[in-house]
């Protein structure tokens, strides 16, 4: 069986960083895409950023130029780098990852249990 653990989350101040991190482990054939979405109380659960097998990114507008995801394939790890955080950043993050368990089955999305970050003087 799969899954992702998450940590990371934490109270920081505007304009300070925070780093999360998310690891899928279990039965896996293979890792493919990973990503991170984030949702704020009483709101839609949004994207945030991509990162495919072979290190393409993409993000979110809100996001970009401020967050950075990176992988370790080794480690079927997903990490987030996020800078000069904003108060409307604060929000549950959540990791999600496409995920083979044999090479005859397509991948199948997971998600993790969501870390809290909030930004806040």
């Amino acid at each position: 069986q799969v899954q992702l653990v998450e940590s990371g989350g934490d109270l920081v101040q505007p304009g300070g960083s925070l780093s999360l991190s998310c690891a899928a482990s279990g039965r896996i054939y293979s890792v493919d895409r990973m990503a991170w979405y984030r949702q704020a109380p009483g709101t839609q659960r949004e994207w945030v950023a991509t990162i495919t097998s072979s290190d393409y990114t993409s993000y979110a507008d809100s996001v970009k130029g401020r967050f950075t995801i990176s992988r370790d394939n080794a480690k079927n790890t997903v990490y987030l780098r996020m800078n000069n955080l904003k108060p409307e950043d604060t929000a549950v993050y959540y990791c999600n990852a496409l995920i083979r368990q044999s090479m005859r089955t397509g991948g199948d999305g997971y998600w993790g249990q969501g870390t809290q970050v909030t930004v806040s003087s």
